[in-house]
């Protein structure tokens, strides 16, 4: 896990150094172990290294395998790369190195573009051909792994942050009037290869991108996953449903032990991360740590679920730390938090992440975490309301989705921004409705889960925990993401998953490993009362960034909205739930912490 950047010339003049080494330097804290620059004439590529896996220097990046005419930055885990690496060597490679890496050049020089097909991890890595001139980008299937680019005729430039790419300088900086509307309307949620400024783009999941030597290139999609019944499952029971699940969790579980360091697991207390712990200590893992966070309460709101993640550690014998964040640190997690972000990201998770990931980091530097099971697995309230759809009906599945899950609605949202950045075009329903009529998916609620899970759960909870436990030098595993049992959960039956008021084959298998008390509790979260509660040093920082002269220059809102949320702070919600003046305040935070004017 590590922070990559670099530039390719398309005009024949030479890459711009200085400019990969600013961008690297803003790249430290996701590798703080070490860095590296390597120029050949039009082509700059820098890397800042967390050391996992073959902590000496042979593993060190930019790599280059000369013999092979092969360049690379890479960033993330290839859990499968021993494998790979026997399979290569049979092939008569010999390797100078026991990284991950390395097995990455070597895959692509066997297997071309297909390489990606044969990667069990997450990833994001840069490649350049010495003799061809050719450039290839990719993404692992779930997006788990950011890369964020900058292109014109001239250069292509990119990143692991957007915030790296700006340290780059000469980029359009202007806001996106798209993807403006999408963060207000598709719930913070940006799509690829979209973000927030008109200037920077992000390579999609399950994306390889090959560009020529000219700055022409194509995309190769990978990755589609049937989100439908499949016959080598059909008739099988809801507890054969139950093993399976379990069976491939463990697997998945198992795969992200892979590293030359200690692995922790985040534990929150619910069963995702639960059955984690569970799962390890079934497999014998030892002296086997855990991190749960919590904060001070603020009048009725509790800061903590340290009630079942104690159940947990105590159940399975876990070397757990309870860690607790005062309130007077709060406000520091947030302007840490708002710093690290990527793109703006409206959830208070974001600062639980960041102060835990804060934490977590002076103890180990990989640790897994259960991210991902509600988007595949039916877990969230507005997918309930699916059920009742016919199969057939993609208008009648977006109405229901969009009226559960959007922020608002259309209309609502011209009462909100000026007119200048509104279109006729409802985007972000134009995006589900495209989604939700392409061929794979059964049902209404499997286009939702598809839809969710190719979208939605890249460029939200994925966005956020890699940004905030990187900005600490910490890597995060997702064993709900890999990729095999994302595909498991798309043909599990509608009915499974819907039962129990949501991750029904989820719970009924945890239950042969899970107390019961933890898989029959009220849903919880990340809680950050400081923050649910606008009020306070919270409230006025939000004001001030809403009031600044940079929000009044750029003139998103409507100033009788603005004003409108700001003398009743706590009292609109949107159709989630969401705060909106935090909504709106986060995003002019964002912006103005990153200079944009």
């Amino acid at each position: 896990m590590c922070g990559l950047s670099g530039e390719i010339r398309f005009d024949g003049r030479p890459a711009d150094v200085d400019a990969v080494v600013r961008m690297s330097c803003v790249l430290e804290p996701r590798g703080p172990n070490g860095q590296g620059v390597w120029q050949y004439g039009r082509v700059a590529l820098a890397h800042r290294r967390l050391s996992i896996i073959d902590l000496s220097d042979a593993g060190a990046q930019p790599m280059v395998d000369s013999a092979l005419g092969l360049g690379v930055v890479f960033n993330g885990c290839i859990y499968n790369y021993r494998q790979l690496r026997e399979e290569l060597a049979g092939d008569g490679y010999r390797f100078f190195s026991t990284s991950d890496t390395e097995v990455v050049l070597k895959a692509y020089h066997r297997w071309g573009t297909d390489c990606v097909d044969h990667f069990l991890g997450m990833f994001a890595f840069v490649l350049v051909e010495r003799d061809s001139g050719r450039t290839v980008l990719a993404r692992d299937r779930l997006g788990i792994k950011p890369l964020y680019l900058s292109q014109d005729g001239a250069r292509l430039r990119f990143a692991s942050t957007l915030p790296a790419l700006l340290a780059g300088g000469d980029l359009d900086t202007t806001i996106d009037p798209v993807a403006l509307q999408h963060y207000m309307s598709f719930h913070a949620v940006v799509p690829p290869p979209l973000t927030i400024l008109a200037g920077v783009r992000k390579l999609p999941p399950a994306t390889v991108r090959v560009i020529e030597s000219d700055g022409v290139g194509h995309d190769i999609t990978y990755w589609n996953p049937l989100h439908a019944r499949v016959a080598r499952y059909a008739g099988l029971s809801g507890g054969e449903w139950e093993d399976l699940v379990l069976t491939t969790l463990r697997t998945a579980v198992q795969r992200r032990m892979v590293a030359d360091v200690p692995v922790g697991v985040l534990l929150s207390g619910g069963i995702d991360s639960s059955v984690i712990v569970a799962l390890l200590a079934q497999e014998g893992q030892q002296d086997l740590q855990t991190f749960s966070i919590g904060f001070e309460a603020v009048g009725d709101a509790e800061g903590d679920e340290f009630e079942f993640s104690d159940l947990v550690a105590k159940e399975f014998g876990t070397d757990h730390h309870r860690l607790m964040i005062p309130s007077s640190q709060v406000l520091d997690g947030l302007d840490g938090a708002v710093g690290t972000m990527s793109e703006p990201m409206v959830s208070h998770d974001c600062v639980a992440f960041y102060s835990l990931s804060q934490q977590v980091s002076q103890h180990v530097k990989v640790v897994q975490s259960g991210q991902g099971a509600d988007e595949i697995l039916a877990g969230y309230e507005w997918y309930p309301p699916l059920a009742g759809v016919a199969d057939d009906s993609v208008e009648d599945a977006l109405a229901v989705y969009s009226a559960n899950f959007f922020d608002r609605t259309h209309a609502e949202l011209a009462g909100i921004l000026q007119p200048e950045w509104m279109s006729a075009t409802d985007h972000s329903r134009a995006l589900a409705r495209e989604h939700f009529g392409r061929p794979g998916a059964d049902t209404a609620l499997d286009r939702a889960l598809r839809l969710d899970s190719l979208v939605m759960l890249v460029d939200d909870p994925v966005k956020r925990v890699d940004n905030m436990t990187m900005a600490w030098g910490l890597e995060a595993r997702t064993p709900f993401l890999d990729h095999e049992f994302v595909e498991l959960a798309a043909a599990v039956p509608p009915a499974l998953k819907l039962a129990g008021g949501g991750k029904g084959v989820l719970k009924e298998a945890s239950r042969k490993v899970l107390p019961s008390a933890v898989i029959d509790r009220k849903k919880g979260h990340f809680p950050v009362p400081a923050i649910i509660n606008l009020q306070g040093r919270y409230l006025d920082r939000v004001r001030e960034a809403l009031h600044a002269p940079e929000a009044r220059s750029r003139g998103l809102f409507r100033t009788d909205y603005v004003e409108r949320l700001l003398a009743d702070p706590n009292r609109y919600r949107t159709n989630l739930g969401s705060n909106q003046l935090w909504q709106i305040g986060l995003l002019e935070m964002w912006l103005q912490r990153h200079g944009i004017g």
